[in-house]
């Protein structure tokens, strides 16, 4: 068997053809581990960081960041036994030019490439269980604690001059006869010899050919901004003193515009949409309830001990609103499949989240089993690997009913596009402070606004309008509702 075994890039999830190599976070010549992070990958869903299927060292790189790769080819080639001695036959770094020879028959059939998905090793994730295999991507799974990066063992290795191998997009060394050794990537805090940015903003740096090394940051300990990188492209200087508010500004050309790509999340989110809203008939209700109580409640939750440590927001109250109320009017968690419609007994709960890739909507698996205090933990675990640009497709994939929360805009309602191949989705307005008949008098109240859209295919205006209802009246007074529905 070969020692050396080339990785293609897998299918990360519902059958997506190609992803974009955004970051590698190892180098030709480095030690790695089983299920160590080697690179990170932007497809049309989430970016993903994939995993090794073997230990071993590093001794190809095939694409360099930026590449669009297809689904199925080779990206990293690893010696699975380094310890044996040189290689008959050392393997040729990879180059993007065209221009290189092909390699031989002879030299391919020293390579081993990586099994098929649903081929894996056993012992990984996804290999040989009772009651057959699942396609599943080494290092992906069910959840049991909060997403944390392993730690690399050694230090890094010493850089070649003039070459900073911290977060930086766009730097190359000299021109070399092979593809630039790939970039290491520390995004620990305050770590030193980088430059701290997320991957959206590397992305943008690149696009826009802005180098990060000659930047200093404006956000948080430093770290490279949005703002930082479009104010670099335009010329200005992003040297500050201080952080400086979030502008969002556009950097235009010449010609006063500017052509923004529409690719990764925002082109299926735009392909979504479009497909719900021409396909399902939609209809939006309205309801504006008096949320005193609930905020109540909630601040009653937040004073005992065991919730101290716990995220409690109004969407927790909102979330079980609408897992009670799925109880009680089952047919709004359903699906239109042409000839059948198809009522789910579990609820896959997705809260729709802003990031700077785009709209995103995750989901909290069967949520309708989970206790108050599990569905907290959920949602705020959700909540934080979204803002972190974590979410994994599989988090993103088989919802049944979504929450979008306008509120946190400051926006009381909307009208929210269904997401495809769910029946209803409910926009929770913000709660503000509003004059309010309270029990004969006029007071003043924290009120709300719901709105909810649903395919009128499968929910008509009374069931529609019941389930708003219930909503509504759950959180009027939650706990009077958990006494009487549960």
């Amino acid at each position: 068997m070969s020692r050396i075994k080339t990785f293609n890039l897998p299918d990360l999830g519902e059958g997506l053809t190609e992803g974009e190599i955004l970051a590698w976070l190892v180098k030709v010549g480095d030690t790695i581990e089983l299920n160590q992070p080697i690179v990170e990958v932007e497809t049309a869903k989430a970016a993903v960081e994939i995993p090794a299927k073997w230990a071993g060292q590093v001794q190809a790189i095939h694409h360099p960041e930026g590449t669009t790769v297809e689904v199925g080819t080779p990206i990293i080639a690893i010696d699975t036994d380094p310890g044996a001695g040189p290689l008959e036959a050392p393997s040729t770094t990879a180059t993007p030019s065209a221009d290189l020879p092909t390699p031989s028959a002879a030299s391919l059939a020293a390579v081993e490439v990586a099994p098929a998905e649903g081929m894996v090793e056993p012992g990984l994730i996804g290999g040989a269980a009772p009651g057959g295999r699942t396609a599943v991507l080494v290092g992906y799974g069910p959840r049991t604690t909060a997403a944390k990066r392993r730690p690399r063992k050694g230090a890094v290795p010493t850089a070649p001059a003039g070459v900073d191998h911290g977060v930086v997009v766009g730097d190359k060394p000299a021109a070399t006869p092979t593809i630039p050794a790939p970039q290491v990537h520390d995004r620990r805090n305050g770590a030193t010899g980088g430059v701290l940015a997320k991957p959206p903003v590397r992305k943008l740096a690149k696009d826009l050919g802005v180098d990060l090394g000659t930047l200093t940051g404006s956000g948080p300990l430093g770290s490279i901004t949005r703002e930082d990188v479009q104010q670099a492209a335009s010329g200005a200087s992003v040297v500050v003193a201080e952080p400086i508010a979030a502008t969002s500004a556009p950097s235009f050309g010449a010609d006063r515009e500017q052509r923004i790509p529409v690719k990764g999340v925002r082109k299926l989110t735009a392909e979504n949409m479009s497909r719900s809203a021409f396909t399902a008939p939609h209809v939006t209700e309205f309801l504006t309830v008096d949320v005193t109580r609930a905020m109540k409640a909630l601040d009653r939750l937040r004073g005992r001990r065991e919730w101290r440590d716990v995220r409690v927001s109004p969407l927790l109250l909102v979330a079980k609103a609408v897992l009670l109320a799925v109880q009680r009017r089952p047919m709004v968690n359903s699906t239109w499949a042409g000839d059948e419609i198809v009522v789910k007994e579990y609820v896959n709960l997705g809260i729709a989240a802003a990031t700077e890739r785009g709209l995103i909507v995750p989901n909290v698996k069967d949520a309708g089993r989970l206790s108050l205090r599990e569905l907290a933990d959920a949602l705020t675990d959700l909540v934080q690997t979204a803002k972190s640009g974590r979410t994994s497709p599989a988090a993103m994939s088989g919802g049944t009913l979504t929450i979008t929360n306008v509120g946190v805009f400051g926006v009381d309602t909307g009208t929210p596009i269904l997401p495809p191949g769910e029946s209803a989705i409910l926009a929770f307005g913000a709660v503000r402070e509003m004059p309010w008949v309270h029990k004969g008098k006029v007071r003043v109240r924290q009120v709300t606004t719901l709105g909810l859209s649903f395919d009128h295919r499968i929910v008509d205006g009374e069931l529609g309008s019941k389930f708003l209802r219930d909503v509504g009246d759950f959180l009027t007074d939650p706990e009077a509702a958990l006494l009487a529905w549960t």
